[in-house]
């Protein structure tokens, strides 16, 4: 027996330590990490007992799976499913997540010596899902597709867009962003102007990853904007109402809405379309003027709105040139009378002649076969259901639909829902826009005309005719009526739809069809199982589950607890629960152990939840006894410069002892703060048992006074925070405290203020400061012996050197005439053409706005006068020195900015003050 040990260690002495690998798998998939030995000879020949080996498998430091020489023990959530006699000591990792992701180390030993070692990497690797939201652009306008690429991992992914099968934008790489899921989603975005060639071509969006490619092919739908005109028809006298029609031509698709103004107020409104030989669509729309609106006159204008177009299409004319005065009727009342007797008497001839045949072979021809309406098998909240009518009959293409739900009649809100969304989707062009005292500057155009009104939450309706189909060989055919619609409890619970048919031009019904009573399920959505000591008896834990968002109110919740169905000890299920405002049921259940049972770890409990709405139950359970921690607020030591700092928090009652402690640095935004990297060197010290089932720890962070000088002078926009970050299993979501640093920085002044005048004498005044902790803040001033306040900009930038550099700039204009308290307004100013005279005081490209053809300036200013000036702007302040309080007249001009900040003990002030020959120049 010792020979066969000792040719065993001998046998020993030759393994060496495997290479590492790295497997890959897709979310919630299997993944198998691989671990084989050739188990060794004893010196009789045979393999060595597997009894004597033993097999340990960890990642991060933590221990996965054992098997062997101590108690086994696989985790849940791993498998070892190998053939261990064989030596294959294998691990499979159930459904995969980003979690488990990293470095699994296999050691496979026989009486305490290495047998085996090796390394394997685990990653996740998740393939992108595709869509392209935005389908509508306009003709020969400037739109913008939008493809977004959701759920994959790791980044990056490379966009690239197709016309026809051909690359017409070639392949970029996108990082993206990281989704609260921990997956990253990107967009990539294609402009263009849209042809007339392009209403019939393929568009592809192809997305290239590390996991696969993804191909989006779809068609656009292009919007052909009409030609309007205006017309009215003659007036036979002054007392009969005046009847206008607007003429449509060259617009496409078909859809199109028509709105009337009088003196740019709406119309209360009355609608038929034809088709050009080149596919386009024509239509002319009429509007009666009652004698009251014929008599206020004015301007009437006939507005079109299509879908995906911003600035709707018009035509304008005054009712005095549609319809004079003077026109005389075109017939008297005797002629009329005459013409309708002669009329009359035809009519009764050809009736009496063929009134009988012709009633015969229409009412044959006009039967109908029309089925019962047709309700979808389920109807989930949210997904779209349809209900139909088939009709058949010979004459079935000139039989149109009406839909009702209940009494109330449905209209197609579809079309309306995709036209709005395309309207948030359009790009604008720059153009040069007004601003205060007669400047202008370049930025994005306003759109001229009424902009349509926002729409509120509607209902989705969708009508949709097929046919005429031939159905048989005696001629009937056959017409599909389809109603789709996205059910709501609030709106449909307890309804019927109904369906009319009739002949187009006809106000008699010719059949009504009522459906039954449908009814709409929502599945429940069903929360983990939360673990809570009772109050009054510590050694008795309650477990509940919640259900919520369902519908119908009919539930049930089936506890068990290792094979044995358990009592639930409440319930809200058993009575009959209250819907919300929405028309949604919420329900819990609740069942209890002794805690006894559930400190051991080993008694497994779940529930089941079983509705209507669920295909299969679902299931939720728990192991083991769960007390979720507090997290005190952070604390640091030695904040000032140039020494170290120590942050700490103590995390307190919580059990199981397990728990991960993040460090988290912060960057400081205009907005929201971001994330933006992961701090080292975090130190937890415990946890430490403090009573039965309850620990406690602290986490520590030592940060180096170099690492922080470079946080605050590195780019990111200035000092930030810090976030301790802390996730148990008793959390659904990870708690976190934060904390900011206070240091305190001067910023540089430079000695004077920079100034600039231009021809026209608008001088443009600047100082440039670098630096400094936290934001600065500038007064500017001006005047002769009396200084009084003016407007300023100031933009914020990073400079070469990686420090924060904030520029402000003051424009002013000098007046001679008597001082004022305030700046005043000038009504014909100058404008700035380019936005480089703002940020440059050398720029040129200052011009009077008068100077401009054809009146321009004076229809632009008006527009602009009345809303608010856009953001950023420069404004020229306009200082009179005269005869005003504190002055003496003559006076030379002054110019003084006061610079506040918490590093300085007071103020500092920079003056500029005119010169001498200056001032006898101007004068």
């Amino acid at each position: 027996m010792r020979c066969k040990v000792l040719a065993l260690f001998v046998l020993l002495t030759l393994v060496k330590r495997a290479s590492p690998s790295e497997i890959q798998a897709g979310p919630n998939a299997n993944a198998t990490l691989p671990c084989n030995v050739t188990l060794p000879l004893s010196l009789d020949g045979h393999h060595v007992d597997p009894s004597l080996l033993a097999v340990l498998w960890t990642t991060n430091g933590s221990v996965v799976a054992s098997v062997g020489e101590a108690a086994s023990q696989v985790e849940d959530g791993f498998s070892l499913d190998g053939d261990l006699s064989n030596g294959d000591f294998s691990l499979t990792v159930l459904g995969v997540r980003l979690g488990l992701q990293g470095v699994y180390e296999c050691t496979v030993s026989c009486n305490s010596t290495t047998l085996h070692s090796s390394n394997t990497t685990l990653s996740v690797l998740a393939s992108p899902a595709l869509s392209v939201p935005q389908r509508w652009v306009v003709l020969e306008t400037e739109s913008r597709l939008e493809c977004r690429a959701g759920g994959f991992y790791p980044p990056p992914v490379s966009f690239s867009w197709t016309r026809d099968g051909r690359v017409i934008q070639p392949a970029s790489s996108v990082e993206g962003l990281q989704t609260p899921d921990g997956y990253y989603a990107a967009v990539a975005n294609l402009t263009f102007y849209p042809s007339r060639g392009d209403q019939n071509s393929t568009f592809g969006c192809r997305v290239s990853h590390r996991g696969a490619d993804r191909d989006l092919e779809f068609r656009l739908n292009v919007t052909y904007t009409p030609s309007v005109r205006l017309s009215a028809l003659p007036l036979l006298s002054e007392s009969t109402p005046l009847t206008l029609y607007c003429d449509l031509e060259g617009f496409y698709p078909r859809e199109v809405s028509v709105r009337w103004f009088q003196n740019r107020s709406v119309l209360p409104e009355p609608p038929a379309t034809e088709q050009n030989p080149d596919g386009t669509y024509r239509t002319r729309r009429y509007y009666t003027l009652s004698p009251e609106q014929k008599e206020r006159g004015g301007q009437v204008e006939c507005a079109v709105n299509q879908p995906g177009v911003v600035q709707p299409v018009g035509g304008s004319a005054y009712l005095e040139e549609l319809a004079p005065r003077d026109e005389t009727p075109v017939l008297t009342k005797s002629a009329k009378a005459s013409v309708a007797m002669m009329s009359i008497s035809i009519v009764l001839v050809f009736l009496l002649c063929f009134g009988f045949s012709w009633r015969r072979r229409d009412e044959k021809l006009k039967s109908l076969n029309v089925s019962g309406i047709i309700l979808p098998p389920r109807l989930m909240v949210g997904q779209k259901g349809r209900v139909t009518v088939s009709i058949e009959g010979r004459m079935v293409d000139r039989v149109q639909t009406a839909w009702f739900l209940n009494d109330s009649p449905i209209a197609d809100t579809s079309l309306t829902g995709t036209s709005a969304a395309n309207f948030n989707c359009l790009y604008n062009r720059l153009t040069t826009i007004h601003l205060p005292y007669g400047l202008t500057l370049t930025s994005p155009a306003t759109e001229r005309g009424h902009l349509l009104p926002p729409t509120g939450e509607l209902d989705y309706y969708r009508l949709r005719t097929q046919g005429p189909l031939r159905s048989s060989g005696s001629g009937a055919q056959q017409l599909i009526s389809s109603l789709t619609f996205i059910p709501r409890i609030a709106v449909h619970k307890a309804a019927v739809f109904k369906c009319e048919v009739s002949y187009v031009g006809k106000d008699k019904i010719v059949v009504r069809r009522v459906s039954e009573k449908f009814a709409i399920l929502s599945a429940p959505e069903v929360s983990e199982i939360q673990l809570l000591e009772t109050p009054n008896n510590p050694d008795v834990i309650s477990m509940t589950v919640r259900a919520s968002h369902f519908h119908p109110d009919v539930i049930t919740f089936r506890w068990f607890c290792q094979g044995s169905e358990l009592s639930p000890v409440a319930s809200q299920a058993s009575s009959s629960p209250r819907p919300d405002a929405e028309g949604f049921f919420s329900a819990f259940s609740q069942c209890k152990l002794p805690i006894g049972e559930l400190e051991k770890g080993g008694t497994k409990v779940w529930v089941s939840v079983h509705h209507v709405a669920l295909k299969q139950p679902a299931t939720r359970e728990t192991r083991g006894f769960i007390k979720r921690p507090r997290v005190s607020d952070i604390v640091g030591s030695g904040s000032s410069p140039g020494q170290a700092l120590t942050l700490g928090c103590e995390i307190t009652d919580f059990y199981p002892p397990t728990l991960t402690v993040t460090w988290l640095r912060l960057r400081e935004g205009e907005q929201d703060d971001g994330e933006e990297e992961v701090l080292e060197g975090g130190e937890v010290w415990g946890p430490v048992q403090t009573h039965p089932r309850v620990y406690r720890a602290a986490a520590t962070l030592r940060r180096h006074a170099a690492s922080r000088e470079k946080k605050h002078r590195g780019g990111g926009g200035g000092a930030g925070g810090v976030v301790c970050r802390v996730e148990h299993c008793s959390l659904p979501e990870p708690l976190e405290k934060h904390w900011r640093y206070v240091d305190i920085v001067a910023p540089s002044i430079p000695p004077s203020i920079s100034v600039c005048w231009s021809s026209e004498g608008v001088g443009v005044f600047s100082l440039l400061l670098k630096g400094g902790h936290p934001k600065v803040k500038l007064l500017w001033a001006a005047g002769g012996a009396t200084l009084y306040p003016l407007v300023s900009i100031e933009t914020e930038e990073m400079g070469d050197d990686g420090r924060r550099e904030l520029k402000s700039v003051c424009a002013l204009e000098r007046s001679t005439g008597a001082a004022t308290g305030r700046p005043e307004t000038r009504e014909n100013g100058r404008a700035i053409k380019t936005k480089a005279a703002v940020t440059d005081p050398d720029a040129e490209g200052i011009e009077y706005i008068d100077e401009k053809e054809d009146g321009e300036n004076n229809n632009n200013n008006e527009e602009e006068d009345e809303g608010e000036a856009a953001p950023g702007a420069l404004h020229i302040n306009r200082v009179a020195l005269g005869k005003g309080p504190g002055d003496k007249g003559g006076g030379r001009l002054r110019v003084c900015v006061e610079i506040t900040h918490a590093a300085l003990q007071l103020p500092v002030y920079r003056t500029w003050t005119e010169p001498s020959e200056e001032m006898s120049s101007s004068a």
